[in-house]
């Protein structure tokens, strides 16, 4: 993947390099290795406990910058890649309120390589520090002007002490410790809600819709489904020791069907041949002398 690793990682190393390196014809193309070898060794050591730590100042720091979607309020992102090859795509900005990745705004990122940080960190990042997520819930607040209160842009003036919100505190230890920025942006025509049955209305805003309270979170199974749902004794409520065995690969049961004919197949071949050889072998076979009837009158002894 590397191409002269061997000098790419003296390079890096600042070592200085042997008397066959001299035949390499030029230097930019070790330069260019060099590169590609420490970026690679960078997407492993972000994972590492100390890459990670180190990372997490960082993040603190908004040296990443902030979502660019407006009702994120200016929530820290992190950086990600939608591939762990190098050469394929440049790195983006990963958003833990909105869960959607954006291409990086400043040019200093748009030619970074997605790989130096892979398609892992960002995921890793905020399950191994929970705390710096938000939590999974959110539950509109009762006053009009105070939407926007609960995840301020830190570039927005500072209120006053009365108006700022108290601090948020996360029953549920599964999720993060901060205050989610969850208001959705709802189309409006003449000051009326756009329906979302209309050809331009909103599509797909139950992907950005929170439970209010931890005790949603607790009345859905393993796989997202209602335990209070009148169909869910019926068809989910059932031991898995009771249920048949099934078999949702549909290829896989093509090829039994196959094989099963082939072999079917081989054995009619193979009885016809058992035919034709016996057939053969006792045509072959010498065949006993058929016995001659004579004549009564052949039969009389020669000397009567």
């Amino acid at each position: 993947m590397v191409p002269f690793w061997k000098e790419a990682m003296e390079m890096v190393l600042d070592v200085e390099p042997d008397e066959d390196s001299s035949k390499i014809p030029d230097v930019s193309i070790v330069e260019a290795s060099a590169e590609l070898l420490y970026g690679l060794v960078h997407q492993r050591y972000i994972l590492t406990r100390a890459g990670l730590q180190a990372m997490v100042d960082k993040y603190e720091n908004a040296l990443f910058g902030v979502c660019p979607r407006v009702y994120c309020m200016g929530c820290n992102v992190v950086p990600s890649g939608r591939s762990d090859l190098p050469g394929l795509d440049t790195v983006k900005l990963f958003c833990p309120n909105c869960n959607d990745i954006y291409a990086p705004p400043s040019s200093r990122f748009q030619g970074v390589d997605g790989a130096f940080f892979g398609t892992t960190f960002a995921h890793l990042f905020f399950q191994s520090y929970r705390e710096l997520a938000p939590a999974p819930f959110y539950k509109p607040s009762s006053s009009p002007g105070s939407s926007m209160s609960p995840g301020r842009s830190p570039h927005s003036g500072s209120g006053s002490s009365s108006s700022r919100p108290s601090p948020f505190i996360n029953p549920n230890p599964h999720g993060g410790q901060k205050r989610p920025a969850g208001h959705l942006y709802q189309p409006r025509i003449y000051g009326f809600k756009v329906s979302e049955r209309a050809k331009t209305g909103p599509r797909m805003q139950w992907l950005r819709v929170r439970p209010e309270s931890p005790d949603e979170l607790d009345m859905v199974d393993w796989r997202g489904r209602w335990i209070d749902d009148d169909e869910y004794d019926e068809e989910e409520d059932i031991d898995e020791d009771d249920r048949l065995m099934e078999d949702f690969d549909a290829e896989t049961i093509e090829d039994d069907e196959e094989e099963e004919e082939e072999e079917e197949e081989e054995e009619e071949e193979g009885g016809s041949r058992r035919h034709l050889i016996r057939g053969e072998q006792y045509a072959d076979s010498p065949r006993p002398p058929t016995p001659i009837h004579l004549p009564s009158s052949a039969r009389t002894s020669p000397t009567s």
